[in-house]
């Protein structure tokens, strides 16, 4: 536990969703790292941070201690909340990036004031500075939980179509330019994405809204950085860090859900039969083990879990885990220099990849392909890839989305690929996808 915060019980367990809306509301760095609609276990956090002035202090974190020893409330017990966009990640490893700016590249709000929710025991916990802090808030949290009802759903904005960064066809033929390296040997693996923008003033927490309801998804989320705000239904645990242990879990491979029991079944079993899915996350697998392997304990690093389907509202997910042992004395800078950016988003070899893509790509992914979460300031910490996600700014919103690019690709089912994962972030923010996607 860091020694500055304390966590008090809140008398009730209250909807996280009634909470937010009655603690943080409209505040500007207000922050919800949510379990889900519905959860039943899992821990969500919401609270009002502080904007972060030095982000070295966060990658100043030692990972390899033995981490939070808070035991029920929690193991997040104060420390930051925020976001790594993709271009500061591959920046740092050396790759060419296109600049992106509008939304920031990196954010951390410092939070040691919030309530703690356990889905699984269903109770809620109050952080603070001190006990009293602590137990003023778990107080107002209780009344709230007495009191406060969920805000009504607010109706989606009169249905426009999304602008693409790519057309269809000019996506499909950015996917034979991904072939024509794989097939020089210049990559083996390329994640290759593009981006939907709509233009607008949106209210970020009623988008969060709409999105948890149609997505819901363990390690969705609302952070806000001022005008500009994340909202994420991302079903992708990035890095996991615990008693001095880190694990990563890529997802590749995506098959849409069906209203029908016997097509949705056959479905998943043929993302589990396809050998172009199959080979690609055994890719990503491979190649995180040996990003891993850079900032862990020599012979130590896993395959705990390998090509299990993961079943959401709108796909099913092909996703296996790693871990391993932190070295003595790893920071978290040492782990993202490491394993940022995530190679399910750039393909491998991992600089090569995002060589070849920022060329192909032109443009930037922003915080799409980044990742964020929350950093204990006790050395934990669980950050989740930026995908189903949707970035609100003052005038406009995107959803970045993409797939990975094999040998065996076929243009037209990356085309599709990529229209089942933008399809339901968009509809959050009350758009349609263009014709062809």
């Amino acid at each position: 536990m860091s020694p500055e915060n304390v966590a008090v019980a809140v008398s009730r367990w209250i909807d996280p969703a009634v909470a937010y809306e009655a603690v943080v509301g409209n505040d500007p760095h207000g922050f919800w790292l949510d379990a889900g609609t519905d959860a039943a276990e899992g821990w969500s956090w919401l609270g009002i941070g502080v904007p972060e002035a030095d982000p070295d202090a966060v990658r100043r974190v030692v990972l390899s201690g033995p981490g939070s020893t808070s035991g029920d409330a929690g193991p997040f017990t104060g420390g930051w909340v925020g976001w790594v966009s993709y271009e500061t990640g591959a920046a740092a490893a050396g790759a060419p990036v296109a600049d992106d700016a509008t939304t920031p590249g990196e954010w951390w709000l410092r939070a040691d004031e919030f309530l703690a929710f356990d889905h699984t025991a269903r109770r809620v916990w109050a952080w603070g500075r001190s006990r009293d802090r602590a137990e003023l808030l778990a107080a107002a949290a209780a009344a709230v939980g007495r009191a406060g009802t969920e805000p009504a759903d607010a109706p989606a904005p009169a249905a426009s179509v999304a602008r693409s960064r790519h057309t269809p066809a000019a996506y499909a033929d950015l996917v034979e330019r991904c072939r024509d390296s794989i097939r020089e040997g210049d990559a083996y693996l390329l994640c290759l994405t593009t981006r939907f923008e709509v233009d607008g003033a949106f209210d970020p927490r009623a988008v969060h809204r709409r999105l948890r309801a149609s997505s819901p998804t363990h390690h969705g989320g609302l952070i806000r950085a001022g005008d500009v705000s994340l909202v994420s239904a991302s079903p992708e645990r990035f890095l996991e860090v615990g008693g001095g242990v880190v694990r990563t879990h890529p997802i590749k491979g995506t098959r849409p859900r069906s209203d029908d029991p016997v097509i949705d079944l056959a479905l998943a079993d043929d993302l589990r039969a396809d050998p172009k899915e199959l080979a690609e996350n055994v890719m990503i697998v491979d190649l995180m083990r040996n990003d891993l392997s850079r900032v862990c304990a020599p012979a130590t690093v896993t395959v705990e879990r390998l090509l299990e389907v993961e079943s959401y509202p709108a796909v099913h997910q092909l996703v296996s885990s790693i871990a391993g042992t932190l070295a003595d004395g790893a920071t978290l800078g040492d782990l993202w220099g490491a394993a940022l950016p995530a190679g399910s988003m750039t393909g491998a070899p991992k600089l090569s990849a995002m060589t070849i893509l920022h060329d192909l790509e032109r443009s930037p992914r922003g915080v799409f392909s980044g990742c964020f979460g929350w950093v204990g300031a006790d050395g934990g910490a669980d950050l989740a890839m930026v995908i189903r996600s949707i970035v609100v700014g003052p005038r406009n919103a995107y959803v970045g989305a993409g797939g990975g690019i094999t040998w065996h690709s076929q243009r037209e089912a990356e085309v599709r690929e990529v229209g089942w994962k933008a399809r339901a972030p968009l509809a959050a923010i009350g758009a349609l996808l263009p014709p062809g996607w």
